[in-house]
């Protein structure tokens, strides 16, 4: 009788261990919670010394709102100098240009510099806390991984002309064929396309598919690799390589990519669907779509853009875009962004990144500026500025009257026929990573002053989102 109640009691004496340990110590929430709070205080006490710095300078306010001002005129002369041609995108060059450097100026005449320089640093030190505090409650969402075994018959397609030659520089080729890959060299001028060799490897038997390539190239065969249900190996040999970034994948050194075929785990995530076509990253319509479409767009990028963009944003040339989401109608953005999941923040030039690739909805990002006030505005205010409108969707629908309407997906030019349906699959694509990488980059939240002043207070923390499910809120 001893032996059989000496592990109940020994369960019993853990049990009441653990809940005398959980009582005693307070968990990791519990701490980020502490932490966050105190600098989310801190991020209050900067703001106030900020004002406080300014209020020293009184009798010369008018020199300090003067430094708001030349930040919008600075977006405003942008604006002119892109949407217009001739003298007037020369004086609008110069405004850009002359505005910043004339309150700097104006601040060194006036001695008012040390108020200035104080109250700037005080605020950066302010924007720094609020993130700080509430990158602590962000609650990293990690894709489900599980172990697996090494695929029997890789295939991998490499494009040899992708980022500059990168398959050759980094001897990729070589180094997938010593770990027992079948590799395809893609050629864009007289060979089958990427879909072609994809289905050619399946039909051969090969049970797994990875590419070293762009993402356009990726996607395409993602989308080979989801129709057979076989998982999908992404080497960053492309120029921008965003899809392994979102992996965390380490697009420096592209044959670490290669650690997926003998010690890899497995990853679902979404796949993007536009007109029947896959997309891993993102489909853009409007003016940078319709940009692209020049063959001189290539070797001339920024002149290129130049050209095209007055005729564009001032509504001269280019598709008339109706945008129709779940829940919200968008007429006429001048470029609409549709990801394969949210981006974290509202970046029109493209430099942020996705928390998550397996959240089931598609990102939309649409810009309208419809004049100088307008790119003042954007300029102050950033992505919260009145001429973006960010929000989600399960389902997206682009019509218009032209016939085909130009796209660009994962950066590649096409025109399709409206109207445009984007839809995402969820979890449709298996994807084989390395188990060691070093993970994706952290985003960094839009401070939201509201959510940092409740936290500073004391109050219950409200979950952070992006700034997508923001808006839709």
């Amino acid at each position: 009788m001893r032996n059989a109640g000496t592990p109940r009691a020994a369960r019993r004496t853990m049990n009441a261990n653990r809940r005398t340990t959980s009582e005693a110590e307070p968990d990791g929430s519990d701490r980020h919670e502490g932490s966050a709070r105190a600098l989310a205080r801190l991020a209050l006490l900067c703001v106030a010394g900020a004002v406080a710095s300014v209020v020293a300078g009184a009798g010369q306010w008018f020199i300090l709102l003067l430094g708001l001002a030349g930040l919008a005129l600075t977006g405003a002369g942008i604006w002119w100098a892109l949407a217009h041609r001739g003298v007037a995108r020369l004086l609008g060059a110069l405004l850009a240009l002359a505005a910043p450097v004339g309150v700097l100026i104006l601040y060194a005449v006036s001695g008012l510099w040390p108020v200035a320089v104080t109250a700037l640093a005080l605020w950066a030190a302010a924007l720094a806390c609020a993130r700080s505090a509430l990158r602590r409650l962000r609650k990293p969402h990690g894709v489900r991984s599980r172990s697996v075994r090494p695929p029997r018959r890789p295939v991998l397609i490499m494009n040899p002309r992708s980022g500059g030659g990168k398959v050759s520089r980094h001897g990729l080729a070589e180094r997938a064929e010593a770990l027992g890959a079948r590799v395809m060299m893609l050629d864009l001028d007289a060979g089958p396309d990427a879909v072609t060799l994809a289905r050619r490897a399946v039909a051969e038997g090969a049970d797994l598919l990875g590419v070293a390539g762009g993402d356009g190239t990726q996607a395409l065969v993602a989308g080979v690799a989801a129709e057979h249900g076989v998982p999908f190996v992404v080497l960053a040999a492309g120029t921008r390589n965003h899809l392994a970034m979102d992996l965390g994948l380490d697009r420096d050194h592209p044959v670490s990519g290669l650690d997926a075929l003998s010690d890899g785990v497995e990853l679902r995530i979404d796949l993007g669907d536009v007109a029947g076509r896959p997309f891993v990253n993102t489909v853009s319509f409007g003016a940078y779509a319709e940009i692209v479409q020049s063959p001189d767009y290539r070797d001339a990028k920024a002149a290129t853009a130049l050209d095209h963009l007055p005729g564009l944003l001032v509504g001269e040339t280019g598709t008339v875009l109706d945008v129709e989401t779940d829940d919200a109608r968008v007429h006429a953005p001048q470029t609409l962004l549709v990801s394969n999941n949210p981006y974290g923040r509202a970046d029109p030039l493209g430099g942020g990144r996705r928390p998550r690739l397996d959240g089931g909805k598609l990102g939309v990002i649409a810009i309208r500026v419809e004049g100088a006030a307008q790119a003042a505005e954007l300029a102050l205010r950033g992505e919260r500025a009145s001429s973006i409108t960010s929000l989600t969707s399960r389902r997206v629908v682009v019509n218009a009257d032209d016939e085909l309407i130009p796209v660009a997906v994962d950066g590649e030019a096409l025109t399709l026929p409206p109207p445009v349906v984007c839809t995402v699959r969820p979890g449709a694509l298996r994807v084989r990573v390395p188990r060691h990488r070093p993970g994706a980059s952290y985003v960094a939240p839009s401070v939201d002053w509201r959510r940092v002043v409740r936290l500073a207070l004391g109050h219950d923390p409200l979950p952070i989102r992006t700034n997508q499910e923001q808006s839709d809120a």
